[in-house]
């Protein structure tokens, strides 16, 4: 898959509202499975849950099985501590990782961070939680967490799980699984980037996408038309770039210019329907909105310079040549904006 920029960001956002509560609790909903040890209900027990919940589940997930978005970018992979038994992974081992961590993985010591009871208590709840009683212990799609009707998206589960590749040709899947494939796309792929594809695609590339390519690269002459892309992502298809015969020299400048420079944020089409503009606060501008009346030339080349207080737009005055933000100008209302009926 290409190169997800918003991953990261998707499980920061995760980890804050995985932290201590203001009662020092765990804050998503706990969904505890263990019914066999009376040991889990004890504070010890509980204080471990905290912990697990706050320092480890980003790596060792939520019911430590290593199933999640970070694993995904480690090698060697995060202990999947549901795979081990007591006898290969006894409490004395998960206690000294925690404390001393493990050489040549992301395993990092917790001390001075963890007090000795932290690190006793979420030792003993890992091995009683994950590898004795393989209890789910977190869910995190809750109401409490604001996913209320999460089975409402039970159809794109194989897709997030990866049991269906993301770029299977749509002549191999059902009716059934290209609607869910489509689900996935347009409801779940914003945290679950990493979804298993065929093609990974580049290691790296200039622009952020996070969508099955499908063969798209942005601005290539390759590019298939907007119809296929769109099956591919709702984002996809905004990284087309308008064909527009009889462009003006200037306009063909301010083509190059815009392409290079401002597709990032606004989209290949202008609409700021992409992947990064859709995820900017507040959004990038949908320049396809405007006319020539209400945004007239001087105030467009205006909003171009000196940039929009408030919001991503940046100056450009400094970076681009006064006939560069005309040409760009001239580009924008020529192929993006309204035409007045």
């Amino acid at each position: 898959m290409a190169w997800r920029v918003l991953g990261g960001a998707a499980l920061g956002a995760a980890v804050l509202l995985a932290g201590y509560d203001t009662a020092g609790g765990a804050a998503p909903a706990r969904q505890h499975a263990t019914a066999t040890a009376p040991a889990a209900a004890t504070a010890q027990h509980e204080l471990g849950r905290k912990v697990y919940n706050f320092r480890c589940y980003f790596c060792h997930g939520y019911s430590g099985d290593a199933k999640t978005l970070a694993a995904s970018y480690l090698n060697p992979l995060p202990r999947d501590f549901t795979a081990a038994t007591p006898q290969q992974l006894p409490g004395g081992a998960i206690l000294a990782a925690v404390r001393d961590g493990r050489a040549g993985t992301a395993m990092k010591s917790f001390r001075g961070i963890l007090d000795e009871a932290e690190m006793q208590a979420v030792a003993a709840f890992v091995a009683q939680e994950f590898v004795r009683d393989k209890a789910r212990n977190t869910a995190y799609h809750t109401p409490e967490n604001g996913w209320p009707g999460h089975q409402k998206f039970a159809p794109a589960f194989p897709f997030a799980r990866g049991e269906i590749a993301l770029d299977e040709p749509l002549d191999k899947l059902s009716d059934a699984q290209r609607d869910a494939r489509r689900l996935f796309l347009t409801s779940c792929i914003s945290c679950h980037d990493r979804a298993r594809v065929a093609d990974e695609g580049p290691a790296w590339s200039s622009r952020p996408v996070s969508f099955p390519r499908m063969g798209f690269e942005p601005g290539q002459p390759n590019t298939p038309p907007v119809d296929a892309v769109s099956s591919a992502s709702v984002y996809a298809k905004h990284e087309v770039v308008p064909k527009v015969v009889g462009l003006s020299p200037r306009e063909k400048r301010g083509e190059k210019l815009f392409q290079a420079n401002c597709s990032f944020c606004h989209g290949g089409d202008g609409t700021g329907k992409n992947w990064i503009g859709q995820f900017m606060e507040p959004k990038a501008r949908d320049l396809t909105q405007y006319t020539l009346q209400s945004m007239p030339p001087a105030r467009l080349q205006q909003v171009i310079r000196e940039g929009l207080p408030g919001t991503s737009m940046p100056a450009w005055q400094s970076v681009l040549k006064p006939a560069e933000i005309e040409a760009v100008g001239a580009y924008v209302q020529r192929v993006m904006f309204r035409r007045d009926s």
